[in-house]
């Protein structure tokens, strides 16, 4: 009798510096265990909120920290992230674009560009519509297609759905994943991941 296959629920906000480390973390991963990623964009922001958490409002000598932290997951990993100049970003527009990504079957490689734009080249453009578009185009789409999509009660819709059912799920943070009904929150979790996939 064939197994069933292994699956991870990912759920992704953009503008979350450890979800870029997390999307290139779990990749090898995902081919060792021959896994399905279930990409769920859901907007943190607002996540946040219910949860009373305001971003950057920390020590300073923690958040000083952190900026060196991140660059030491980058030097680990040999990933070349840098910390973009405008930080934080408001999303809602690329996760709303990844979406229609997810119906034109680009889903993974619209993630790999916008990724890329922001936390590798500091271009804050992806959390418009322009950039967005300089991005479907990159990927071979019909940019009028895509902002008409990008702009649909359909697409609204479907990105509060996203958020609420991770709100619903537990999930406080980005990146936190689902293997089975076992939360896994942040880039630093692999070895869990990986250790549940394999008893899978």
């Amino acid at each position: 009798m064939p197994t069933a296959p292994k699956a991870i629920d990912f759920y992704w906000d953009i503008g979350s510096t450890n979800t870029y480390f997390a999307w290139h973390l779990l990749k090898p991963i995902l081919a060792k265990h021959q896994a399905t990623l279930n990409l769920h964009p859901f907007n943190l922001g607002f996540v946040f909120r219910e949860h009373n958490y305001t971003l950057m409002e920390e020590p300073k000598v923690k958040l000083i920290n952190r900026k060196r932290d991140l660059q030491r997951w980058a030097e680990r990993y040999n990933l070349p992230f840098r910390m973009p100049d405008r930080f934080p970003i408001k999303s809602s527009v690329a996760l709303r674009a990844s979406l229609v990504a997810r119906e034109l079957d680009v889903e993974h490689a619209f993630l790999d560009k916008i990724f890329a734009r922001y936390w590798e080249q500091n271009d804050p453009t992806i959390s418009g519509v322009n950039g967005l578009l300089e991005v479907a185009q990159e990927l071979g789409l019909d940019t009028q297609h895509f902002e008409e999509r990008m702009e649909t009660k359909e697409i609204r819709d479907g990105l509060i759905r996203s958020t609420q059912t991770a709100l619903q799920r537990g999930v406080f943070g980005a990146p936190s994943f689902f293997v089975g009904e076992e939360l896994y929150w942040g880039k630093d979790r692999m070895e869990f991941i990986d250790d549940q996939l394999a008893l899978a």
